[in-house]
């Protein structure tokens, strides 16, 4: 039985609108019971909710809205912007490179952005450059709102979206995202990777929690020690142990007209060091640029012929 993510399950929406969907809380105390997950069915009972058995929607919002502040915390611990700028900024050097056009416009468009902080962090920084316009986009309403409320206090030079990264009237150049992998189950992950290979984007970078086997103990200290609600520290290690592996990312992403790539994969990186590590995905003609652009770091980019060769 798969461990379930609190978060998951206390919002819902209607994948048509968009609109919200009222949870009922008994509904999900069995499906965690079911899983075998007796004390995230404790942590739920807790939670407010109407005399109908509903959760009390403000008060979801307010809790979701300062767990993913604790996990802002985190990102800038982990350094994710630089992170992911030390390999964004070669992807868009080689776009740049061969598209032929002067100055853009480029669009990245980071996926259930959550509270924002890589697009308003890439935005404060000005990392990728003036060309490239930065839009953060999620399904959950009260999270978006209020990265959107941030950038403007900050003054920045973004825009958050409330819905689907993937029905934007614009299309993205790169898609990126922080943490958002390991939510997909089954079939969805490939479905994920196949609809940015059928959009008319360049590439996409997705970080996610690298599978290795102290990354539970890991997050539970790191959570432990960081997170103040029972929900955040949950799901920090159930989302650990949820991680998909090095060859599950490639095999997903290796959609028609994409080049699946792995930065530092498992067996080539220190694993009480590497938290997160991106599975990138780009047009074939983009490789080589790419590959340049990165320099010597080019060595630790892979792509799947890598994992069947270490395999053997």
């Amino acid at each position: 039985m798969h461990s379930l993510e609190i978060s998951d399950l206390i919002t819902a929406v209607d994948p048509r609108t968009g609109h919200r969907l009222p949870v009922q809380r008994a509904e999900v105390i069995r499906r965690l019971r079911e899983s075998g997950d007796e004390r995230a069915a404790r942590i739920v009972a807790g939670l407010p909710a109407g005399p109908d058995g509903v959760l009390d929607p403000d008060a979801v919002d307010r809790l979701l809205i300062g767990v993913h502040t604790e996990l802002q915390r985190l990102s800038e611990e982990l350094r994710i912007g630089e992170r992911l700028v030390q390999l964004l900024g070669p992807v868009f050097t080689a776009i740049r490179e061969t598209d032929g056009r002067q100055g853009g416009p480029y669009r990245l468009v980071d996926v259930g952005c959550g509270l924002g902080y890589l697009v308003r962090w890439l935005a404060a920084t000005h990392a990728l450059g003036a060309d490239v316009e930065l839009v953060g986009v999620d399904l959950d309403a009260a999270l978006v709102g209020e990265a959107g409320h941030l950038a403007r206090a900050e003054g920045l030079n973004c825009r958050f979206v409330h819905g689907n990264a993937f029905d934007l009237p614009q299309a993205a150049t790169v898609y990126v995202s922080t943490g958002v992998l390991h939510h997909f189950r089954g079939p969805a992950l490939a479905e994920f990777f196949q609809t940015q290979a059928a959009s008319p984007a360049q590439a996409f970078c997705h970080f996610d929690i690298a599978a290795t086997r102290l990354a539970p103990i890991g997050a539970w200290i790191f959570h432990r020690a960081r997170m103040r609600h029972p929900l955040g520290r949950h799901d920090g290690v159930v989302s650990a142990q949820r991680a998909h592996s090095d060859e599950t990312l490639l095999s997903a992403a290796a959609a028609p007209g994409i080049r699946p790539l792995l930065y530092e994969p498992r067996g080539a990186a220190n694993p009480f060091c590497t938290t997160l590590r991106p599975v990138i995905g780009v047009r074939p003609h983009l490789e080589a640029p790419l590959r340049r652009a990165l320099g010597r770091s080019a060595r630790r980019l892979v792509g799947p012929e890598h994992l069947t060769e270490a395999n053997r």
